[in-house]
């Protein structure tokens, strides 16, 4: 998908095709299940950090300079072993919500075909919840953790962080509600998705990759036809039965 306020990562979606783009939780847990999943995945207390990427930028080189080279982020090697994953694990305990980082982690996890990759003391899952719990409003790691989620055919727990990004975070970001329309795509939502892209168009997003999508699956309708159609059903109940 797209850019925002928040530098965005690569990846197969059209939004993440170039690194650091200009880009844009789960829902909360239930205490106990929260409480479960925070001791599993650590506390966010490191000796140099936490960071946040979005706007600590003078205390990132140092971490990136030293761990989260072109080499490391390619997964070619690492800087403090031969394999990177120990580098990325130190970047994301100094930076929980670097989405490159993120994501890179997540390749190597796919790569290497286990929830944990190599040198990572934590599964995938649990540098989400981390960046998460550092930064609940940060919709770019939300937005990411729901492609990754989507890819890993948990479509349920996609949902409910697309859910937060559209509710609590979106707001009048063009980019954001467009990207959140390709997620509610792959998705197969598609009435989210329409909804999603008109608000892209009505905030002046101009591209159309999302509308050719629609498009394509039969599911397009102009905004006004949209509106229309959304309106006749309560039109025709408020107008009663028909009299014979």
């Amino acid at each position: 998908m797209p850019h925002s306020d928040h530098p965005m990562p690569s990846s197969r979606l059209p939004w993440l095709r170039a690194p650091l783009l200009a880009l844009l939780l789960a829902t909360p847990l239930l205490a106990s299940a929260q409480e479960g999943v925070t001791n599993l995945c650590g506390q966010l207390g490191n000796a140099y950090g936490p960071f946040d990427f979005r706007y600590d930028r003078d205390k990132l080189p140092i971490v990136i300079g030293a761990h989260f080279t072109p080499m490391v982020e390619a997964l070619i090697r690492g800087t403090t072993a031969l394999r990177p994953g120990g580098d990325i694990d130190y970047t994301l305990r100094a930076i929980p919500n670097h989405p490159n980082a993120l994501l890179a982690m997540a390749k190597l996890a796919d790569r290497e075909r286990t929830d944990q990759p190599s040198g990572s003391r934590y599964t995938v899952d649990c540098w989400f919840d981390r960046a998460i719990r550092f930064r609940p409003d940060d919709h770019v790691v939300r937005m990411l953790y729901a492609n990754f989620l989507t890819e890993k055919k948990r479509p349920d727990e996609a949902l409910r962080q697309l859910e937060v990004v559209r509710l609590q975070l979106a707001k009048d970001n063009p980019l954001t509600h467009y990207n959140l329309g390709l997620l509610y795509f792959g998705l197969q939502l598609h009435d989210k998705a329409l909804a999603e892209a008109h608000q892209a168009l009505a905030l002046g997003y101009p591209r159309t990759e999302l509308q050719e999508k629609l498009r394509a699956a039969g599911r397009w309708k102009e905004p006004d036809a949209a509106a229309e159609a959304a309106s006749a059903p309560a039109a025709a109940a408020a107008s009663g039965p028909a009299k014979p």
